[in-house]
């Protein structure tokens, strides 16, 4: 982006962090603070997924909790019935979003 920027003839200030990319200073940091940007991100990301992975190896259940047999079936009759997913959720107190994963579960033939 600060390329197609530079192309153009426009330069990027910002007065607060005293950053001026017209400058070949201004370049420089502004490219330092997009690789450690990168760099963080990429910390995160690796210590979300150590720690998922060791939630894995202790036997711990991801995601949410499903919902109980009794309310599937009851969603499916609902829907067998002719409602709609927000008219289902309104009735049963549940959200959309669960009406909507027991539709994918549920095999409609």
């Amino acid at each position: 982006m600060l390329q197609a920027l530079h192309e153009k003839g426009v330069g990027l200030f910002l007065h607060q962090q005293g950053l001026d990319t017209s400058t070949t200073a201004g370049k420089a940091m502004f490219q330092m603070l997009g690789v450690f940007a990168e760099f963080e991100r990429g910390i995160i990301r690796e210590r979300v997924n150590a720690g998922l992975a060791r939630a894995r190896a202790k036997g711990v259940k991801l995601g949410r909790r499903r919902v109980e047999p009794a309310v599937e079936r009851r969603i499916v009759e609902l829907r067998a019935k002719g409602d709609g997913i927000l008219k289902i959720g309104k009735t049963l107190g549940i959200g959309t979003s669960v009406v909507q994963r027991v539709f994918k579960e549920v095999p409609w033939t």
